[in-house]
């Protein structure tokens, strides 16, 4: 049985960044650690385009887990920012849950380290409180393919939907002649491939 097309909504979404500290990353080996990183930085960049309120959360900084990759805490620097004491599922600790419910958003956007536990975990507790869950696939990462596609099985099956951070901005944007540039640029800066299509099309613009 076909389900009803449901697509992202910029004005109802928001963004939840979690649990992308300097150790958990150093997990992460179902990527490429250098595209894995442009990845989340690209997710974050869509956020500040599109406008989005946006969630930061790390979980027992003062562990082996580290701090938060320091260019989100930059790029983020007034939004809520919430360092768990312990929690594993950010969704148990209450802070987290309340920054999501202040943005009046029902469609939650959701990245993390690592896929099967940080993402998994809130992803799943956010279905069951009627929320709308888009993961980002390649923003998340783990240890190897078979933990991540567990988890990937498992979130699906619970009703959340899985993207990139490339199809999650073209499905936020709608439309090119929305802003040409704009999307063009934030495209540029993160795949060097359509770098080249953008300078090809400036070109032919400017003869």
């Amino acid at each position: 049985m076909s389900k009803p097309y449901l697509r992202l909504d910029k004005n109802d979404a928001a963004v939840l960044l979690v649990d992308h500290q300097t150790g958990l990353l150093s997990l992460v080996r179902d990527i490429d650690p250098d595209k894995f990183k442009n990845n989340v930085l690209a997710l974050a960049d869509c956020a500040i385009y599109f406008d989005l309120p946006t969630i930061l959360t790390t979980s027992f900084e003062q562990g082996p887990n580290g701090p938060l990759v320091p260019e989100l805490k930059a790029m983020f620097p007034d939004s809520p920012y919430i360092a768990r004491p312990g929690q594993i599922n950010a969704w148990d600790n209450e802070d987290f849950v309340n920054a999501i419910k202040a943005t009046g958003k029902k469609q939650l956007i959701i990245a993390g380290v690592v896929t099967e536990v940080c993402v998994a975990f809130p992803v799943l507790s956010a279905i069951e409180e009627g929320f709308e869950v888009f993961v980002v696939t390649d923003a998340s990462g783990t240890f190897n393919a078979m933990t991540r596609d567990a988890a990937w099985q498992r979130m699906t099956a619970a009703g959340a939907q899985l993207m990139t951070w490339f199809g999650l901005a073209c499905e936020l944007h709608r439309d090119w002649r929305n802003d040409i540039e704009g999307l063009g640029n934030l495209f540029s800066n993160h795949i060097p491939d359509y770098r080249n299509l953008i300078n090809s099309y400036n070109t032919l613009q400017s003869q």
